[in-house]
């Protein structure tokens, strides 16, 4: 009788425990929940759709329209013949679509936090890991809808890209666990930006580099070949250029080698990292406190 009663109350608080009682609706019905925010609040910006869309079509239609003759690239892998540099850059400027988005993302959950917004979501009976990976969620699939809306536009323009078929499916599949890398690494930068009005100084480091010094606009044989070995050897450790090959690859059916490892590995260390720095018992500053 005594262990009975002394169970009894354990029992009780699972069976008056919402997450308990509900599990894994619960968790799914969170994730709808933030994920429909996200995109109803996009849907209302359309002056961030604009831009997202400008930046690189700005590249495709001017840089790359006058260097056309130029920077043609030569037979190298993926490609089995010498191609125009608008379909190089192509792939990067998805990358671009992808890693602007996401630390957008990051300027999103800075202000969240200063509105607290995110106590009140991070105080949910769910799992911190699971909310912050909603927010992920979020943000990749804004990200994708974007690089789509890249995609067709530039296809209207004239730039000729392999959409039909597997290596379409492939390069979406690229493309989504680009945003993932790089949606997390936004949720790991807002953990470090603690007012909106540093967020400018602290993307100026991050994106810039993380976009020129990557295959997104030349070929790292180029780089090795100007003799510029130490900006070879960046770019070759930049999870950013592993995200433009595996998406570059994906496109013409190709073997991407270890790109798909190296996204999916710094989109795990990224997330980890923000989970742990969204702890206020063992993060970087007890941010719940903060906002």
């Amino acid at each position: 009788m005594t262990a009975s009663a002394s169970s009894s109350p354990p029992d009780a608080r699972r069976a008056g425990d919402p997450l308990a009682r509900r599990g894994l609706p619960h968790a799914l019905q969170a994730l709808q929940a933030i994920v429909t925010r996200e995109v109803l609040k996009f849907m209302q910006q359309t002056g961030r759709l604009v831009s997202a869309l400008v930046r690189p079509l700005l590249w495709l239609a001017v840089f790359a329209a006058g260097f056309r003759n130029v920077f043609g690239v030569a037979i190298v892998e993926p490609y089995d013949t010498y191609i125009p540099y608008d379909v190089y850059i192509a792939p990067g400027l998805i990358g671009m679509v992808l890693l602007f988005n996401g630390m957008q993302s990051s300027l999103a959950m800075v202000y969240d936090r200063e509105m607290g917004l995110m106590r009140l979501l991070l105080t949910a009976p769910l799992p911190r890991p699971w909310l912050l990976f909603c927010k992920l969620a979020a943000t990749a699939l804004l990200s994708l809808l974007q690089a789509v809306a890249f995609v067709l536009v530039a296809w209207l323009i004239g730039t000729e890209l392999p959409l039909l078929g597997w290596q379409g499916l492939h390069a979406l599949l690229a493309a989504l666990s680009a945003a993932l890398m790089l949606g997390a690494l936004g949720l790991l930068l807002s953990v470090h930006i603690k007012q909106l009005e540093n967020f400018a100084g602290t993307m100026n480091f991050v994106i810039f580099p993380m976009y020129f010094l990557s295959t997104a606009l030349y070929p790292l044989w180029k780089l090795q070949e100007s003799g510029a070995e130490w900006v070879y050897q960046i770019a070759r450790f930049n999870p950013f250029t592993h995200a433009v090959e595996w998406i570059r690859f994906a496109l013409y059916d190709k073997d991407p080698g270890l790109a798909p490892l190296v996204v999916l590995g710094c989109t795990l260390v990224f997330f980890t990292l923000a989970c742990w720095g969204y702890d206020p018992q063992r993060g970087f500053g007890q941010l719940t406190k903060r906002g």
